[in-house]
């Protein structure tokens, strides 16, 4: 079974392999009381990714490793700069499939083989305090590389490492790091052992022709192979600049027209799906929730931008969209239940309380969450959300650009976002008018799911648009909160006439149940009391 352990550390480069690698005196860093040599630890780590590097290109790493004190598979995943998640799963001869699981959303159904070898001497030394705890570790690692795929070459290389201690103040590592740079040693250029050995190990491509040489034929006014397709001479000519100019500049990735925006937000929800995938499967906190934002965020960008991105293409790419909110959202709304049952139970006085409510609550969160948990990891290893993953993908590289792509985000960004304001208008107008019950609930969600898919618009236009989209989005995201509240309300109260039924079979008394049903129900009609007045200053400030 996997453990994770949380990682943060700071690379340093060493003088070149072979070299001495003196480190200065450690126990001049503040807080630091002494300095204990641990000796030398011989480490021999293969590297497995795709044979196009899918992991490295997400700075992920997963590896074999023995030797040390933590020998096993090892897979990191980012969380910010200098900070990972370390994964390990016992040693075996295979990938274990806990961790390939938690890479599906990467490599798909690619295979994973072995990449990168690295022999590594490693010369440790831990940081303690007075009372001899650990603060840090520092090591001299001496590395050899050795490419297993995609080449055959080799490199070695010195660095240091500091890694902070388990539960220790990241602070520390900026008091060990002044006393490094006053040392002259300076933080390593690359993220990782892996991103260095690929990059010092990767094939060198063959020095091209020389232009002259290639352009001879040209030159002389006589057509190659592709002049007796057809090519003119002129065309040669600018094959021949295009050879001899100056390497280009990277193209501006800042967005322009209504197209750029739109696309910067549609694969920023794409990179977030695929992002958390290993977070849902290792149940992080909240994890789900934001899957499942991101979901939504794609679809209503689909449909709210009909005009840019052509629909007849993204509304097969919504209904999957919509399918794997759906999976995601039997966990999360669970979550959600439970939080709102246990709050509620918790603030009734204890005098109200009768029979074994807090058992029964328990049970019937715990039962559903196993069966729900187990369900969406299911779905998560299916082909539908892989293929969906790989429609995403294919998207955003080819996406289906209409006419108004082209355009000037103000005026296309702008009237898609109005007209999605103006059906939140409608829903929450229609809502007003109808009395208590349950129509009138199910207005209120239909304008909730509106208002949601308006700030989602707003979002996406706010690069654009700027203050007017941003205050849209804060206009929708209040909407949102108090008709998400009212929805709430009432699915609290559908759990709690099946929570009573089952009380009620099991021969429980089942009075609690009413107390805790007759308050959400005091609650809906609050909040339906205030939505006229928050409708009409959000309608007072109109849309962008």
């Amino acid at each position: 079974m996997a453990d994770t352990k949380r990682e943060i550390e700071r690379k340093y480069e060493g003088p070149p392999a072979g070299g001495d690698a003196p480190l200065p005196d450690l126990t001049d860093v503040p807080g630091v009381s002494g300095v204990i040599d641990k000796g030398v630890a011989e480490l021999d780590a293969t590297y497995y990714d795709t044979a196009d590097q899918r992991l490295a290109t997400a700075s992920l790493t997963l590896r074999r490793r023995t030797g040390g004190d933590d020998a096993g598979w090892h897979l990191k995943l980012p969380v910010s700069e200098g900070v990972r998640d370390e994964i390990r799963a016992p040693l075996s001869d295979t990938v274990p499939e806990d961790l390939t699981a938690l890479v599906r959303s990467r490599i798909r159904e690619a295979e994973l083989v072995p990449v990168v070898r690295l022999l590594s001497a490693r010369d440790i030394r831990h940081l303690v305090d007075a009372s001899g705890t650990l603060l840090a570790e520092v090591s001299v690692d001496r590395v050899r590389a050795e490419r297993l795929s995609g080449g055959a070459g080799s490199a070695e290389w010195t660095e240091i490492e500091v890694e902070l201690a388990d539960d220790g103040d990241p602070a520390f590592l900026d008091k060990v790091e002044k006393k490094l740079r006053k040392a002259g040693i300076k933080r390593s250029a690359s993220a990782s052992k892996l991103a260095k050995a690929l990059d010092d190990t990767a094939p060198r491509p063959e020095k091209a022709e020389k232009p002259e040489k290639a352009g001879k034929a040209e030159k002389a006014g006589k057509p190659g192979k592709e002049g007796k397709a057809g090519t003119t001479g002129k065309a040669a000519d600018v094959s021949k600049a295009t050879t001899t100019a100056a390497k280009p500049e990277p193209p501006d990735s800042t967005p322009r027209t209504a197209g750029d925006h739109i696309l910067t937000y549609v694969r920023a929800q794409r990179d977030a799906i695929v992002e958390l995938d290993p977070a849902v499967r290792r149940d992080v906190p909240d994890s789900v929730h934001r899957m499942r934002v991101a979901t939504r965020r794609l679809r209503s960008t689909f449909r709210s931008y009909g005009r840019i991105l052509d629909r007849t293409v993204t509304d097969p790419i919504g209904v999957e969209l919509k399918w794997l909110a759906a999976e995601l959202g039997v966990d999360r709304d669970q979550e959600v239940l439970t939080e709102h049952l246990t709050t509620a139970l918790d603030d009734l006085p204890s005098d109200l309380v009768t029979g074994p409510v807090q058992a029964r609550l328990s049970t019937w969160s715990g039962g559903r969450r196993s069966g729900s948990r187990q369900h969406l990891i299911a779905v998560l290893d299916g082909k539908r959300y892989l293929d969906l993953l790989t429609t995403l993908d294919t998207l955003v590289a080819g996406p289906p650009l209409r006419e108004a792509a082209s355009k000037k985000p103000e005026k296309v960004i702008a009237k898609a976002v109005r007209k999605d304001f103006k059906k939140v208008a409608d829903l929450v107008g229609e809502a007003l008018e109808l009395p208590p019950g349950s129509e009138r609930d199910l207005a209120m969600h239909d304008a909730r799911k509106k208002a949601k898919r308006t700030r989602y618009a707003a979002e996406a236009a706010t690069p654009a648009l700027g203050n007017p989209a941003a205050d849209l989005v804060k206009s929708m995201k209040s909407l949102q909160t108090l008709l998400g509240d009212h929805q709430d309300s009432v699915m609290v109260r559908g759990a709690l006439r099946e929570l009573a039924t089952e009380a009620h079979e099991a021969g429980e008394n089942a009075f609690t149940y009413g107390v805790l049903y007759g308050r959400a129900e005091q609650r809906a009609a609050a909040l339906e009391a205030e939505l006229p007045g928050e409708w009409e200053a959000i309608e007072g400030k109109g849309a962008v």
